[in-house]
């Protein structure tokens, strides 16, 4: 009877074991398939990322908002016209040269808005190089290591009771559940700079046109702080993921399963919290709003 009672013992602590197992397996892959696409994501350009969305925020630009941008040229260069001949005594001080140099300003406005994906195109280039270069930099390897890591929670496990086990297994699959709502947050995040991006670079004429004059020209400073903020986004992205590999790689599963089980976890929740914060971080460093 009592060795009926102690088998049936044994055969439940191997199935949740069993089950402690999966659980872990799933959640560290889930993890580990996310944070393995961070680096390749960010580092693409918005032409490499999706070529179809990109030509057709470019054709939308070309064909919708160019021709807006057209008037708002028009409007702002007669704007800075009037101005240049009303702040000159009222025009008793004229001089030829600022006529060069109003036509030197309309030129100007003009190359702006007809190559402005061409400039926008490169604030984009110079943040994948400084990703590629981050990359480089950062050799720590992403990945939990899944086989090591149950197999030292596997021979803690063993020496667990049933209802210690029992327990285990339903914080496995609590922190399961968390993770993957977490793996789907890291996606959200890196899909939502770029379609980000796309909505900054469809309107891109419309600053442009605004460089030409003193007054009308904040708007496009601003817009170029923000997408330089979206490009220099994704080296901060490379920086939190590079702290999550030293965190990762520097902790020990110890006796207690329970800690390292919430330890690993904690660290992916705050490569999370940290990958959100990264867009204020860098649109507060150079003040575009």
């Amino acid at each position: 009877m009592f060795d009926l009672f102690g088998q049936i013992e044994e055969a439940l602590k191997e199935l949740l074991i069993a089950f402690i197992k999966s659980n872990l397996t799933t959640m560290f892959t889930d993890v580990n398939d996310k944070t393995s696409t961070i680096a390749s994501q960010v580092g693409q350009t918005p032409q490499a990322w999706n070529g179809s969305i990109f030509s057709m925020i470019r054709n939308l630009s070309d064909s919708v908002i160019i021709p807006i941008a057209g008037l708002i040229i028009t409007f702002v260069l007669c704007y800075e016209l009037i101005s240049m001949i009303t702040e000159k005594n009222n025009m008793h001080d004229m001089d030829t040269w600022m006529f060069f140099k109003w036509f030197f300003k309309a030129w100007v406005a003009v190359y702006l808005v007809s190559h402005t994906f061409d400039i926008t195109m490169a604030f984009f280039d110079v943040g994948q190089h400084l990703v590629s270069a981050a990359a480089g930099v950062i050799n720590g390897q992403t990945n939990i290591d899944i086989a090591s890591t149950i197999a030292t929670m596997e021979s803690s496990m063993e020496a667990l009771e049933l209802g210690e086990l029992l327990q285990l297994a339903l914080e496995t699959m609590l922190v399961s559940m968390c993770m993957k709502i977490i793996s789907i947050l890291i996606t959200v995040i890196l899909y939502g700079r770029m379609i980000e991006i796309y909505l900054y670079t469809s309107v891109a004429p419309v600053p442009f046109a605004t460089f030409a004059n003193r007054e009308w020209g904040s708007i496009g400073n601003n817009y170029a702080r923000g997408l330089l903020a979206l490009a220099i986004q994704g080296f901060f992205i490379m920086v939190c993921v590079g702290i999550y590999a030293v965190l990762v790689n520097s902790m020990t599963v110890s006796s207690n399963i329970h800690s390292a089980l919430f330890s690993i976890a904690a660290y992916t929740v705050v490569l999370c919290f940290a990958l959100f914060k990264t867009g204020s971080l860098s649109k507060s460093i150079l003040n575009a709003h």
